[in-house]
């Protein structure tokens, strides 16, 4: 997979669905079209940015996901960006930390990293706004966070607070985008802002269909900043790429996304994390299995143990029965027929057990999707009721499109 996106070869796909939350034509396959791009993500346009970064005092926002690809390898955007004499002074870790090995929720502390001596200041510990004080004497600060188009991922959250407390200080914020792999659909509820939470804070469905540069554009556009105040943006787009070119990651985004299938499926079975369900953290198949022990019928079943990205994984050392999902079709829309069936199956075998828990609600942005579940309507019922938002969002949308 690394090989392949260093030749920055890829092949483009006209992703369609059936799903109406789709801006894809209705089909139940993918075309391929045999023709050969040359994706060059912002981080590559090093002839771009790095004038702009002559002579100031650098923040950045980065991951392990954080890269500059070379005709063989790649190194990290910060070790690059020293090496070529930019005074970086912090480094600002998201959600699972600097090199990507925390847990989901897991607190991140503020460190130093043992490669360069920078200091590290946590936006998932203590505080998820960078503070006055961490603030103190950088002129310009960098976002280059891989994301995978969910709401729920909180690295738009992230960057959310990031822009809001460099527009309170007047520092510009440079983007470096990076394609969505999920970018090629928008599904979903639109989020209802009383349920606004870290894992959701704008009223967008829960796939949006926008890379990290064009959702920036849209928390500036709509003022969801604090009191409306607008942050100083530059954005260096993607070359080469559309909404519609598929897009396989060479590192992981988080711990337990390890693969293009669990990020295809991340949207759909992240639900499940609102439920007694398993979705495979503590095995090898994160986020492309899904069981439970109260659901015994099924023929496949793993069992969780502690590993990288989750240290007390649900359902520790039980046997979970339920679907193995890693040979499923590419996924055009969100999927919730996973999400009824194992409801259904739960009221059957384990009525007195509760199947939902109070993080549902904040995931799906609406307590609309576990009621309408509860009341056995089918997915088609539910689809349809999410299409006035659907429409809304979609012509929004255009206004904060740097790709097609």
């Amino acid at each position: 997979m690394v090989l392949n996106f260093i030749k920055n070869t890829v092949l483009i796909f006209v992703l369609a669905s059936s799903s109406c939350g789709s801006d894809m034509q209705s089909t139940n396959e993918s075309t391929l079209i045999p023709h050969e791009v040359s994706i060059i993500i912002g981080a590559n346009q090093t002839e771009r940015y790095l004038p702009l970064l002559n002579g100031k005092k650098i923040g950045i926002v980065a991951n392990q996901t954080s890269v500059i690809f070379n005709s063989d390898n790649y190194v990290h955007l910060v070790d690059s960006l020293k090496s070529s004499g930019v005074n970086i002074i912090k480094v600002f870790a998201p959600e699972h930390g600097f090199r990507g090995k925390a847990d989901a929720g897991e607190q991140v502390i503020d460190g130093v990293d043992m490669k360069t001596g920078l200091p590290i200041l946590s936006l998932y510990g203590k505080n998820k706004k960078p503070s006055i004080e961490q603030l103190k004497g950088i002129e310009m600060m960098i976002f280059d966070i891989q994301d995978v188009g969910a709401r729920f991922y909180t690295y738009i959250s992230s960057l959310h607070y990031v822009m809001e407390a460099c527009a309170d200080n007047n520092i510009p914020v440079l983007i470096l985008d990076r394609p969505n792999p999920n970018g090629h659909y928008v599904d979903g509820p639109i989020l209802e802002m009383e349920h606004e939470s870290f894992v959701g804070m704008h009223p967008v469905p829960v796939v949006h269909g926008m890379t990290i540069g064009e959702y920036a554009k849209m928390i500036n556009g709509e003022g969801w900043l604090e009191n409306g105040i607008k942050c100083d943006i530059i954005v260096i787009p993607v070359k080469n790429y559309t909404h519609t070119t598929a897009y396989s990651l060479p590192i992981k985004s988080s711990p337990n996304l390890p693969n293009d299938k669990s990020i295809n499926l991340y949207p759909s079975l992240c639900f499940f994390e609102g439920t007694n369900v398993s979705v495979g953290r503590g095995t090898d198949m994160q986020f492309q299995v899904i069981g439970s022990p109260l659901l015994s019928y099924y023929s496949f079943a793993f069992t969780p143990q502690p590993n990288e990205g989750a240290k007390y994984p649900k359902h520790q050392g039980k046997t979970c029965s339920g679907k193995n999902l890693q040979n499923t079709e590419h996924l055009n829309e969100l999927n919730l027929d996973w999400l009824i069936e194992f409801y259904s199956s739960h009221e059957q075998l384990a009525p007195s057990e509760p199947f939902f828990n109070d993080f549902f609600t904040k995931l799906a942005g609406t307590k609309n999707l576990q009621e309408q579940i509860e009341n056995g309507l089918a997915e088609a019922e539910i689809k349809a009721s999410w299409q006035e938002g659907l429409n809304a969002f979609k012509e929004l949308r255009k206004k904060y499109l740097i790709y097609d």
